[in-house]
């Protein structure tokens, strides 16, 4: 029985959570910081990134549940000290997965010109959007094997190992986004934008080889399917339903950005762009100490250490909004070479410019949506997860953006939508947890 939690015991777990947690922001970001800098069609090229890479994340968030899942089934079998019972579940988890992934390829690869319609985007853009994207769609199975299997180490509460991992890929990534974006004179010619994606695609690829040996090495969890179901197959089945409802619902949010972002014109699209990049590097960064609530949270549940839970989720709450905090004032303090980091178009920045405000402002709240977003995980708690991102994707946001639209805000009228929709996920979340460990504690 866990009898407290330290700062310390929160530290060991969260940075390197937070460290691997980065690693796809960054591998988005590299794109970004790469292709807004080419020499040809930068601006075109950057707002496809964008694009893409929102469409790209959405898959990789649906799918990629069975991260917490996996972590959250472990974690508290081992608070139950009943390991032995769940060894053959994620190998039967990710296998549903990644199968379920091959048809998705199928369904989008052969229709990637009509899908990127629908994020309003025509002419050049769409072409590169199309070139892009069918390249790094690829990429999808591989990535999904690493994160289930992050999912395991994590509910072993061991984060070291997907740390390594994620700092191998990344630095693959950047390496090769420079090599084959730009080319090496005399060896490789630039491929610009498809150099882009085959950089991700290699890195994703890489980092999967390397989780499954990892997994063989330091573990006694194997990846070898075994039938029949483990008896706990189905309320695996039930959570991953209710994550994949809620991340659908917070990718309809995404997609309502990109689709008013680009309708407004490419140098908009290109602004968003980079903010979104950005709040998704402090969102990741701040999932670090998320990760370390579902990982601790759903320990401490298994053991029935619903006191310790209460204090540990409100010192993790204190942690997060700190981290908001200053992420917000070292935002401040680099406004202006941030976004000339991305970009060189006076048009571009003056519209990123005109809005980074906004994102910077969020963070606080930000962190405490993503805390008990964590938390709430470790608990097994899917279905309140569910619920609240159905009320503020459809019922705040939603009518929000349009209605901000109406009345021509652009940018900013995305970004006060979206400030509204993180308020309305955090402040249902706190009540709920608050409530229910302070009766049971």
């Amino acid at each position: 029985m866990t009898k407290s939690i330290k700062i310390s015991d929160i530290q060991k777990l969260a940075i390197p959570a937070l460290i691997s947690g980065i690693a796809e922001p960054i591998l988005s970001i590299t794109d970004t910081i790469i292709v807004g800098n080419m020499a040809e069609n930068a601006t075109i090229s950057l707002g496809a990134v964008g694009i893409v890479g929102s469409f790209i994340s959405m898959l990789i968030w649906v799918f990629g549940q069975t991260r917490s899942v996996i972590a959250s089934i472990i974690a508290q079998a081992l608070g139950q000290k009943k390991l032995e019972e769940v060894e053959d579940l994620p190998a039967q988890g990710i296998l549903i997965i990644i199968s379920s992934s091959f048809l998705i390829i199928l369904l989008t690869y052969f229709n990637s010109e009509g899908l990127f319609k629908f994020y309003n985007a025509s002419g050049n853009l769409l072409k590169f959007c199309v070139e892009y994207f069918n390249i790094r769609v690829w990429g999808l199975p591989f990535t999904l094997l690493t994160i289930g299997i992050f999912g395991i180490f994590r509910g072993l509460q061991n984060t070291y190992y997907p740390m390594i991992i994620a700092i191998v890929g990344t630095i693959l990534n950047i390496v090769l986004d420079i090599i084959l974006v730009y080319g090496i004179e005399g060896f490789i010619n630039p491929m610009f934008i498809q150099g882009a994606a085959y950089a991700s695609l290699v890195a994703q690829v890489t980092m999967a080889f390397l989780a499954v040996i990892l997994l063989y090495k330091k573990t006694n969890i194997k990846l070898a399917v075994k039938f029949p179901f483990n008896p706990k197959i189905k309320s695996f089945m039930q959570m991953f339903g209710n994550l994949v409802i809620r991340t659908a619902s917070l990718n309809v949010t995404l997609y309502f950005c990109n689709a008013f972002a680009t309708k407004y014109g490419d140098e908009f699209i290109a602004a968003y762009t980079i903010a979104i990049n950005l709040w998704f590097l402090v969102a990741f960064i701040i999932d670090g100490y998320s990760s370390a609530g579902t990982i601790l949270s759903g320990k401490l549940y298994g053991e029935k250490s619903y006191g310790v839970l209460m204090k540990f989720g409100n010192d993790l709450t204190k942690i997060g909004v700190k981290i908001g905090f200053i992420m917000c004032i070292i935002g401040f303090v680099f406004y202006y070479p941030l976004g000339r980091i991305f970009n060189n178009d006076p048009v571009v920045l003056q519209e990123f410019y005109n809005i980074f405000w906004i994102v910077l402002a969020m963070l606080p709240l930000c962190s405490i949506a993503f805390i008990f977003d964590g938390i709430y995980k470790g608990l097994g708690w899917m279905k309140g997860l569910r619920n609240v991102l159905l009320f503020s994707t459809f019922i705040i946001f939603v009518p929000f953006v349009i209605l901000f639209d109406h009345y021509d805000l652009g940018l900013h009228g995305i970004f006060y939508a979206f400030t509204l929709w993180i308020l309305s996920r955090s402040i249902p979340l706190i009540i709920k947890f608050r409530k229910t460990f302070n009766k049971l504690s």
